[in-house]
């Protein structure tokens, strides 16, 4: 006999194989299909007319600082400026931004400034689920809504055919709110979130790239099945086998095929790669690119780091300039590439910061929470560049013109995608849903921001 010992009258080479035959035999049982999110949907005669295909939405989880960004004013003293009082021009006459963003000064002419975004709301999740999905929470109908990103998915992706092996939303790196973001969608639509670290050597992206692994031991591993998989090769014509089949066949497509290489960002220059900034979020940016350029529809960015509570400025001595870098670099490349007026790009927060410093302990120098007005970025995709929409007063505090609400930004992101703002939302209980409710009274200044929407 071998060296392989028998227990219960059986070889340890026995075992596994029974081991995964059983594993297949499961899988026939049950019906196993191909991943949720890589089932094609029925497909459509016509994509929806829209300018923008693709969307990358930047969020700053934590809520930015609205006077130390896109609404800077000099004047109001060190009790809300802090040491971030100057501001610059930009390369648009009569905006300035502050001066701590000066890289994006030099590209202002590709992005809209929204400075009277508003809902008053200061705890994050709320705030969150409002800015996510364009919806207050409760109503009595006591449903979870899906974010813009799970709807982008669906309604510009499986809704309309998408075969791509990248799943149409994608978020990097984290998952964005503290709520299920599928909302009552199902799991079919769930955002792909990627975890690891996009500046890291190798990009570890989950279920894609394994720590530790290399492609080669992965064929390996790959050889090994399909030698034990002695039940399949025995039922070559059996449907649910050539199902198993194409299964993994998409997987490894994924892992070891050209699908899965957009996430390998050492194929990039490495100048190119510097211009980002060698950090995660300026990684993150490139990432997206090149996501949105192999036909993803929606890829967002979990920029977190902007809760600062404490030690406002310190943090933002760190924040500013990696923000600043990464989001001018990902709007020049864009348009150089001619995806920019293809590509909404939208930028901000759930909220802003207390536009008064609280230098008293234990703060330290820190900002609060404020969603009485903040500010929002959005370039590409049918937005034009160049433009200020609202104003603030004049210490950043309360909306002095044109309140603009999550829901109306929302519904003008929709519909420069081709996504009908007042269309029927399907789903599992049958409900009469839109894709957005109604305008209420207090947003009666309009339903999109055509102020800021090329015609």
């Amino acid at each position: 006999m071998s060296n392989e010992k028998k227990r219960n009258g059986i070889t340890r080479r026995e075992a596994l194989g029974r081991a995964v035959l059983g594993g297949a035999g499961l899988a026939l049982a049950g019906g196993l299909t191909r991943p949720v999110w890589a089932q094609a949907a029925t497909p459509k005669d016509a994509r929806p007319a829209g300018k923008a295909k693709a969307l990358i939405q930047i969020w700053m989880w934590g809520g930015p600082s609205q006077i130390d960004m896109f609404d800077p004013k000099p004047d109001a003293g060190r009790d809300w400026n802090g040491s971030l009082a100057p501001a610059i021009d930009t390369n648009v006459d009569g905006i300035q931004i502050n001066a701590a963003l000066p890289l994006l000064a030099g590209h202002a002419d590709k992005y809209a400034i929204v400075r009277s975004m508003t809902h008053g709301v200061m705890g994050h999740e709320t705030a969150a689920y409002i800015t996510l999905t364009g919806h207050t929470p409760g109503g009595g109908q006591r449903i979870v809504y899906p974010s813009v990103g799970s709807v982008v998915g669906k309604m510009r992706g499986y809704d309309y055919g998408y075969q791509n092996e990248i799943p149409p939303y994608v978020v990097l790196t984290s998952p964005l709110g503290r709520f299920s973001e599928v909302g009552f969608l199902g799991l079919k639509y769930k955002p792909f979130v990627t975890g690891g670290d996009p500046n890291a050597s190798r990009f570890a992206v989950e279920g894609i790239v394994a720590r530790g692994i290399t492609d080669e031991r992965q064929r390996k591993r790959r050889d090994l099945l399909h030698e034990l998989d002695t039940l399949g090769r025995a039922m070559p014509d059996d449907p649910r086998f050539k199902k198993l089949d194409e299964t993994e066949k998409k997987a490894y497509e994924m892992i070891l095929g050209d699908a899965g290489k957009v996430f390998d960002l050492s194929q990039e220059k490495d100048e190119v790669r510097q211009k980002y900034g060698r950090n995660k979020f300026g990684q993150s940016c490139l990432a997206a690119r090149r996501l949105v350029e192999q036909g993803v529809p929606c890829v967002a960015i979990n920029y977190g780091g902007w809760d600062t509570h404490k030690k406002h400025f310190e943090s933002m001595t760190r924040k500013l300039p990696e923000f600043d870098r990464g989001l001018a670099t990902l709007l020049e490349d864009l348009s150089q590439r001619g995806l920019l007026d293809q590509t909404i790009v939208w930028c901000g927060g759930e909220f802003g910061r207390g536009p008064k410093v609280q230098w008293q302990e234990p703060w330290n120098g820190g900002r609060s929470h404020w969603g009485h007005c903040y500010s929002h970025v959005l370039a590409g995709g049918g937005f034009k560049g160049g433009e200020v929409l609202g104003a603030s007063d004049e210490k950043a505090a309360y909306v002095a013109e044109r309140p603009v609400h999550p829901r109306e930004l929302i519904a003008s992101i929709y519909a420069n995608l081709g996504i009908d703002p007042a269309g029927k939302m399907s789903n599992p209980r049958g409900l009469d849903l839109t894709v957005l409710p109604p305008a209420k009274d207090a947003e009666s200044s309009g339903t999109r921001l055509k102020e800021i929407m090329k015609a």
